[in-house]
């Protein structure tokens, strides 16, 4: 059993990888940068929550000293629109400087594909420097470069399904001739676990792809034919990177700082150039189709571990979390519903556990997804995130434009944080609370106000809010009510 420091633990790969290794039977000190936000319950054997956030080297104290490896999974791509470099460079510094006082034997990358040095975007530049600085510290280093990862919940895999789910007709850039090759999200982990500790791998960069090469007008045509889908791509030349990044925002969940990147890369050519690990570790990787079909087994059996979402981005670097899930009651603006329950408590509870996604908001459905584009409108993003489990909730879930920061269910107690563009904060709770032997649901709006924009802003919509927020507590209630459009 060794002792193994996952860093970025709430992303889509080290949700998965973190599952894996304790299977294994190591012991996992697992990072995460905002407190209160573990997927995994922190009396789970062998496994340990460490808050550190690594642009703050006083959190970072809290790394064992006797920690034997290192998983460096953290990207900046979801958060940061500008400076991306400079940012991936300030915190891998810190994550250096913060595991070179422990026992660590090995350090391992997980980075993307480069075919051409010569032509970085600024995501692939970020990842090389980052690989770079890694090597340079004088820690054995192990780097695997992958290309686009096919999984439940990841980003390509979201944007490929987005895609294809939702436009016969597809306009796209000259960038869709470019090649890439495909790897199903188990074959990363298989790879990840693999060179853990062994020494053949020590100082060594893998790139690791599935057995096909295939150009990104392929990949979209083949997840269509996969779905039974007529689907036609137009090529046009003027489509310029700035242009595909909007595009994707308004038909795909993934936000705009995200999409710019991933255009980007999309740019050049992602296919294996140094396979070198296939004589270290043999293995048959998933096809295309059946990454696919495993995915989509996934998704039917609500199997998805984790998603691209899961990673926190709540006011940006505050590591407080306990400020959000502490609904604030000074200087703001509430609406409150409370309403009788016709059913049962356990019936109110599953529908507010089923909230957002599919299922949407019980009532004027049609608002919700107004309120979602116009959203995207002004960057933010809408409602396309949808949400990772039809019927289960954890903190740290996202729920379209909500963060979940606190989930009770045993009392029907849900806190949910708006991550949609706002002139202040908001906060959505939801609470089951009994009286004269009965049960009632509490429903709760807050809003803190920025300036005078952000009251003008709530009054604005407060005839709406009467309507939305009233009809919505009824239905979560279990009232039989009869819509109307406004």
């Amino acid at each position: 059993m060794a002792k193994i420091l996952v860093t970025g633990a709430n992303g889509f790969v080290a949700k998965r990888l973190i599952v894996d290794l304790l299977n294994q039977g190591h012991q996992i000190f697992a990072m995460c940068r905002i407190k209160g936000t573990q997927a995994f319950a922190e009396d789970r054997p062998n496994l340990q929550y460490i808050w550190g956030d690594l642009r703050n080297p006083e959190t970072l104290k809290m790394i064992p000293e006797d920690i034997e490896a290192a998983y460096y999974l953290v990207h900046s791509m979801s958060d940061i629109v500008n400076n991306l470099v400079d940012t991936e460079m300030e915190v891998v510094e810190q994550f250096l400087n913060g595991v070179k006082r422990t026992r660590i034997k090995q350090i391992i990358y997980l980075g993307g594909i480069i075919n051409d040095e010569k032509k970085l975007s600024p995501h692939l530049k970020s990842r090389l420097l980052v690989e770079n600085s890694l090597k340079e510290s004088g820690i054995p280093c192990t780097v695997l470069r992958a290309s686009i990862i096919i999984g439940a919940g990841s980003a390509s895999f979201e944007i490929i399904r987005d895609l294809c789910e939702k436009l016969p007709l597809m306009v796209a850039p000259k960038w869709v001739n470019s090649r890439c090759q495909p790897i199903a999200i188990g074959d990363v982990l298989f790879y990840l676990s693999y060179v853990l500790l062994n020494e053949k791998c020590f100082n060594k960069t893998f790139d690791i792809g599935g057995p096909e090469v295939l150009t990104f007008e392929e990949v979209l045509l083949r997840y269509a034919k996969f779905r039974n889908l007529k689907r036609w791509i137009i090529k046009v030349p003027v489509l310029t990177p700035r242009l595909s990044s909007y595009w994707l925002v308004f038909i795909t969940s993934v936000r705009y700082s995200l999409c710019s990147y991933l255009v980007e890369s999309m740019k050049t050519n992602s296919v294996v150039q140094r396979d070198e690990i296939k004589k270290i570790a043999p293995h048959d990787c998933l096809t295309y189709k059946e990454a696919l079909e495993l995915a989509f087994q996934k998704i039917s059996q609500n199997e998805v571990v984790s998603s691209w979402m899961d990673s926190w981005d709540i006011r940006g670097t505050d590591p407080n979390i306990e400020n959000y899930i502490q609904v604030p009651s000074e200087g703001c603006l509430k609406d409150e519903r409370r309403v009788l329950i016709q059913d049962s408590k356990a019936s109110a509870i599953d529908r507010i556990w089923r909230i957002g996604g599919s299922s949407g908001y019980y009532a004027l459905n049609w608002a919700w997804h107004l309120r979602g584009l116009f959203d995207q409108m002004i960057g933010g993003i809408g409602l396309n995130r949808g949400r990772r489990h039809a019927s289960e909730i954890q903190v740290g879930d996202s729920i379209d434009f909500w963060r979940v920061i606190h989930s009770d269910k045993d009392k029907g107690d849900l806190i949910l944080y708006a991550e949609m563009k706002l002139p202040g904060e908001a906060w959505l709770q939801f609470k089951i609370e009994p009286k004269n032997h009965e049960w009632f649901l509490v429903q709760t709006a807050t809003f803190r106000p920025k300036g005078i924009l952000g009251r003008l802003y709530w009054y604005a919509l407060t005839p709406f809010h009467f309507v939305i927020f009233r009809k919505m507590a009824e239905a979560l209630a279990g009232k039989k009510i009869k819509l109307k459009l406004l």
